[in-house]
């Protein structure tokens, strides 16, 4: 098989079925980013007073007020420290807590793969789109023998916006992947506040005893 002629072929199409994926890829990348963003604002809480809660009713010794506590939070981060209370020891409140820490970092980072794929191989597939439409021009060039013609500059113009478009959807994908890793382990850190805090009331119950 001749792949040049293969190839050659397949540019007989234009770039405009590259330019609808690119267009469909970025309808799921802002359906993703739409997502997890509200994903991550219905999980919000105020982890500065829901820390000083949970660090007043453990001093008290009031452990079931402060499992309600934790119970009530939307926030991923009391979700970890609930499993550190159900546990019998500080071990076994330990890996609880860092097993429920995995889990809810797969639940933040779900579907977020997509977004970084898209912002680095978004800018190829237009590309791609660019290759095409240069392939075909240099066609039109020869067909019109050398000269200048309105369908060739056409061809030209596609490939360029080809590019344009791979570069317009990544560029978003790669910001919102990053900005929502960032915001992952400001998460993942306010939860090991939390974690540190059900470890020390462990602690503390057992040296008393």
């Amino acid at each position: 098989m001749d792949l040049v002629r293969t190839f050659g072929s397949l540019t007989h199409h234009s770039a405009h079925w590259v330019m609808w994926l690119l267009l469909a890829l970025s309808v799921m990348a802002i359906a993703v980013v739409m997502e997890r963003a509200v994903l991550f604002l219905a999980s919000k809480d105020d982890m500065a007073e829901l820390r000083a809660e949970l660090r007043r009713l453990l001093s008290d010794g009031e452990l079931e007020a402060a499992r309600r506590r934790l119970e009530a939070s939307p926030s991923f981060e009391a979700r970890v420290a609930a499993a550190g209370l159900d546990a019998d020891g500080t071990e076994s409140a330990e890996e609880r807590m860092r097993g429920e820490t995995e889990l809810v970092r797969l639940t933040m980072e779900k579907n977020l793969a997509f977004l970084g794929t898209l912002g680095n191989n978004a800018p190829f597939v237009g590309l791609l789109g660019t290759v095409i439409g240069i392939v075909r021009a240099f066609r039109e060039l020869s067909a019109s023998t050398g000269q200048l013609s309105a369908a060739l500059l056409a061809e030209i113009g596609e490939a360029l916006v080809a590019t344009a478009i791979g570069l317009l959807v990544a560029l978003p994908a790669v910001a919102f992947f990053n900005l929502y890793q960032r915001l992952i382990r400001a998460r993942i850190s306010r939860s090991e506040a939390l974690v540190r805090e059900i470890l020390a009331f462990r602690k503390a119950s057992v040296g008393a005893a």
